[in-house]
């Protein structure tokens, strides 16, 4: 059950996180929160999602999170007001990560609970 919910709530969260990557800047809101700091804690979520979603591909959700967000990192180019940053695209894609190993240490948690 949690599985189905994460996944569920993973693609909102990514399809969320494309939109304020490549839609209108004023459609991004603002949080107050240190620029790097929100970005780490977006993807962070949205990595913690897919490795709760998608327990048996985290190695796969890591390359295909690498290379999803460098793509929209580069998309951004071609929209009116944004533009790519390797700064962003490294954050980011630490986020991700750090989302999809946190995932992993709560299943490994999980785990050792139940069988002890």
């Amino acid at each position: 059950m949690i599985a189905k919910a994460a996944r569920v709530a993973a693609w909102l969260l990514v399809f969320g996180a494309a939109f304020l990557t490549l839609g209108p800047q004023r459609m991004r809101p603002a949080t107050g929160i240190d620029h790097d700091l929100e970005h780490g804690l977006a993807f962070a979520l949205v990595g913690l999602a897919f490795g709760l979603g998608y327990a048996r591909h985290r190695i796969a959700l890591v390359l295909a999170a690498v290379a999803g967000i460098g793509l929209m990192e580069i998309l951004q180019q071609w929209v009116p007001g944004r533009h790519a940053n390797v700064r962003d695209f490294v954050v980011n894609a630490l986020g991700a990560c750090a989302g999809i190993a946190a995932a992993a240490l709560l299943d490994k948690f999980r785990r050792r609970k139940a069988g002890g």
